[in-house]
């Protein structure tokens, strides 16, 4: 049963290569559990015990079930975020090498340990925008290649002597390009990848205006140990916590209060989208559903106040090749427990108070916590909480599950873990 759910994540993630695909995967699950969408452009017409979500720009969804008690009792909010560190493929990206490779003008989305992408199998996805009959509004197609279609090749070490040392890629432009085809007689390099897209979504080549494409590991994940105690797969940062969120809410019991899972898109380059954390996207969405009510601009600020968050990033796990780069004293291990997160310069939200709320969701819950300080010489990173908390001052915890190789394209997590946090998140939502 434990590993049954990492293979379910793993499948999860396998057919989720885009933040598009992420929203559009989450869509289904939630259809067939009895969500209905909405669209923000709409007048909504909620109830209590409703079950609604939204998909701003399709790379972000927001799900919420309404409560049967009085919403300024607050709401029980788990954030997560659907983006992952990846390459896209920019416009007009075709380049002929010598009359013979045919290779993609790429750049960098966020911050991937580039040197993890070369040489493997990588496919296509993404979405492509196509004419409509409102030119304000253009028709939106999913699109995975769904098979190995490039590769980035690494230089040889008999070439360049310092292939094994430490920043030994020189130039994202130069060396981050892959190669997806040899020139032949019957190459067309006009609006090569143009056509390869038509052709892939059966639709005429002139029919497309743009897209949003991106290059993607095409291998599955798998378990990995002597007793498959390990997952290893792409974009585990963050979609564990996606998966384990959205299988928190749908099996968890109807409640008093509101419950929202939120899935921001662009965490990882700042959160500054419209889709974003540091956007009033989510503030927005619990006014609606407060005023949609029937309640006063009073009952908000009162829900406000009542509310919590478990803002749900992925950790670092202590590396056991590298411990001096971990804090002597709180360094989380591998599949013992979720961890609560803390920076004295609020990089993450918690505090005493709201740690203690997590804790004490784990305790009731009967698993272990760990906690997660950055080694002081170490600046570390941020998440969504500090993020979305500059739109809503509400109350709230920065946790995840430990992890190695953080934005690797293969990274590691444990399968205990991932059913830790699955009880704590179910019960979260039933207290």
């Amino acid at each position: 049963m434990e590993k049954q759910l990492a293979n379910e994540l793993i499948e999860f993630i396998f057919k989720s290569p885009t933040s598009y695909h992420v929203v559009s995967n989450v869509e289904k699950e939630l259809l067939t559990h009895g969500f209905k969408k909405l669209l923000t452009g709409d007048i909504w017409k909620i109830k209590n015990s409703g079950k609604y979500f939204i998909t701003p720009n399709n790379s972000s969804l927001f799900a919420f079930e309404i409560g049967t008690g009085d919403i300024s009792n607050g709401v029980k909010l788990i954030c997560a975020h659907c983006d992952s560190p990846f390459i896209r493929i920019k416009p007009n990206s075709e380049i002929i090498v010598e009359g013979k490779y045919l290779k993609l003008n790429t750049e960098i989305y966020g911050s991937p340990i580039l040197h993890t992408w070369l040489d493997r199998p990588l496919s296509i996805a993404g979405r492509v925008m196509t004419k409509s009959s409102n030119p304000l509004v253009p028709e939106t197609h999913l699109i995975s290649f769904n098979r190995p279609m490039l590769i980035i090749p690494n230089i040889a070490i008999h070439l360049n002597s310092s292939t094994n040392g430490q920043n030994s890629l020189s130039s994202n432009q130069k060396e981050m390009l892959p190669i997806i085809s040899m020139i032949n007689n019957t190459f067309e390099k006009e609006n090569y990848l143009i056509n390869l897209i038509a052709k892939e979504i059966k639709i005429k080549p002139e029919e497309i205006l743009d897209f949003d494409l991106a290059l993607y590991e095409y291998e599955k994940g798998c378990l990995f140990g002597e007793n498959n105690e390990f997952i290893s797969s792409s974009r585990l940062d963050d979609l564990a916590m996606v998966y384990t969120g959205l299988q928190a809410l749908i099996s968890s019991n109807s409640s008093n209060q509101t419950k929202i899972l939120a899935l921001f898109d662009n965490e990882e380059v700042g959160s500054g989208s419209k889709q974003g954390a540091a956007s009033p996207v989510l503030r927005s969405i619990i006014e609606r559903i407060v005023l949609g009510l029937g309640n006063t601009n009073e009952d908000l600020y009162r829900c406000i106040h009542n509310s919590f968050m478990i803002s749900a990033d992925m950790a670092h796990a202590l590396h056991p090749n590298h411990i001096e780069k971990h804090d002597p004293t709180n360094h989380p291990i591998l599949n013992y427990g979720p961890v609560i997160k803390y920076n004295a310069n609020q990089k993450y939200i918690t505090d005493g108070d709201s740690a203690s709320v997590f804790m004490t969701i784990c305790n009731m819950a009967n698993i272990p916590f760990q906690k997660f300080v950055n080694h002081s010489d170490i600046k570390g990173g941020a998440t969504l909480g500090s993020i979305f908390q500059s739109q809503m001052e509400i109350r709230g915890v920065d946790i995840g599950n430990p992890m190695l190789a953080m934005h690797s394209i293969r990274e590691t997590a444990g399968v205990t873990d991932l059913n830790y946090i699955l009880k704590a998140f179910r019960l979260f939502y039933n207290i």
